[in-house]
């Protein structure tokens, strides 16, 4: 299992989430945060200086099967794409564990709706 945290513009939000929902990624959270980036600025409004570094974004973080981490990278990677600086990063990392609480499953079984996986 690999718990995936991607920061990405606010403004291609719903696009990452309706690519990852295509990938079958159903089940993920959500906050606003503000980073710092390597643009450096400044403004000054009517004699005050302001700092405008921080920036705005969506820390988006999920926990998948280890067969669905490549298709959650590919989905985030297109749809978060602008080509400009500021586009974001992904971090994936291990997960040694997990229970769902409702049913005491563990492991990877904790990931999904056993009951809707009939084929």
């Amino acid at each position: 299992m690999k718990k995936i945290e991607a920061i990405i513009r606010k403004s291609k939000f719903q696009e990452v989430r309706k690519a990852l929902h295509e990938a079958d990624i159903d089940f993920l959270s959500w906050w606003d945060v503000k980073g710092q980036g390597d643009a450096k600025q400044g403004l000054i409004f009517r004699g005050i200086a302001y700092d405008i570094n921080a920036i705005d974004r969506l820390y988006v973080s999920f926990v998948v099967r280890n067969i669905n981490v490549d298709k959650s990278i590919d989905a985030i990677l297109k749809s978060a794409f602008t080509g400009e600086s500021g586009d974001g990063r992904i971090f994936i990392s291990d997960i040694e564990q997990s229970i769902r609480i409702r049913t005491g499953d563990h492991g990877e079984d904790s990931l999904y709706n056993k009951e809707e996986d009939k084929d």
